[in-house]
């Protein structure tokens, strides 16, 4: 997974001088960003102290230390909180399995509400796929069964199929774009599921047999995934453009029921025929 330390140096990596007004009068740099030194300045600590901090050494750091390095760092308020949920953990957290997710009832109910006029998924913790209905199913895994979300251990994975499978990659036309997005929330959900041992396979295999996803995992970026806009490339349809957004469940909230909505009257039509395909 990830350390406190490693964050704290990959932010620090990515903020220059000049952009916080620090002057340097010319003297050469061997570090790409802020120095450690520079950085406990700016945050009101001692450089020792931050140095201990980054190194693993120090026990603890309070809420307002975090802040102030955060606020030095410009962390913005999802990238804060991935701060502290990094420094809530023990330096090597004792990795166990949760088991498999069931979705919650109410969930599936409201999935069931939405009908198949709008595409809809629900996903767990990890990415992978609880339930969908059958304009989400055709829109993104038609050459997968439809009843796979239901055997936990043939449930489709988004972060695994975004990656992995061909298909799925040849789907996005924004795909740089998306791939950034899904790496910096996996992160983030990381930085909350620290002993997930199943989290941490799949962070491990990506890493492992994508070298786009480990290139984009190597800049620590994190980021919640709540809306946006996929431009897909449809083997059946064609050019399809949905924006998406995601409900949060409060009774489950590592659940995520995420809505496609057509952003166009040719998009939408599409959805139409893939729906009927796939019934």
């Amino acid at each position: 997974m990830e350390s406190l330390g490693v964050y704290l140096k990959s932010r620090r990596d990515r903020v220059t001088p000049a952009e916080i007004g620090l002057r340097t009068y010319g003297t050469s740099r061997r570090v790409p960003g802020l120095r450690r030194e520079e950085l406990a300045q700016l945050a009101g600590v001692s450089a020792g102290y931050y140095t201990r901090l980054e190194q693993g050494l120090a026990e603890t750091a309070s809420r307002q230390v975090l802040d102030a390095l955060a606020r030095a760092l410009r962390l913005d308020d999802v990238e804060t909180g991935h701060l502290h949920n990094l420094a809530r953990q023990s330096a090597l957290p004792k990795l166990s399995d949760p088991g498999p997710e069931d979705p919650h009832p109410r969930v599936l109910a409201l999935l069931e509400n939405l009908g198949e006029a709008v595409p809809a998924l629900v996903f767990g913790r990890r990415g992978d796929v609880l339930a969908w209905n059958h304009a989400g199913h055709a829109l993104m895994a038609g050459h997968l069964g439809f009843d796979a979300p239901s055997d936990p251990e043939r449930r489709p994975s988004l972060p695994h199929m975004f990656f992995l499978d061909p298909l799925t990659r040849d789907l996005h036309r924004n795909r740089a774009e998306l791939a950034r997005i899904h790496v910096a929330y996996l992160r983030l959900t990381a930085g909350r599921y620290p002993t997930d041992s199943r989290l941490a396979g799949l962070i491990g295999e990506l890493s492992m047999r994508s070298d786009e996803f480990a290139t984009l995992w190597a800049t620590g970026d994190v980021a919640d995934c709540t809306v946006g806009t996929m431009h897909l490339r449809h083997p059946t349809v064609g050019a399809v453009s949905v924006d998406y957004q995601v409900w949060l469940q409060p009774d489950s909230p590592d659940h995520r029921l995420e809505i496609y909505t057509p952003k166009d009257p040719g998009s939408a039509d599409a959805v139409k025929i893939l729906t009927q395909f796939d019934r």
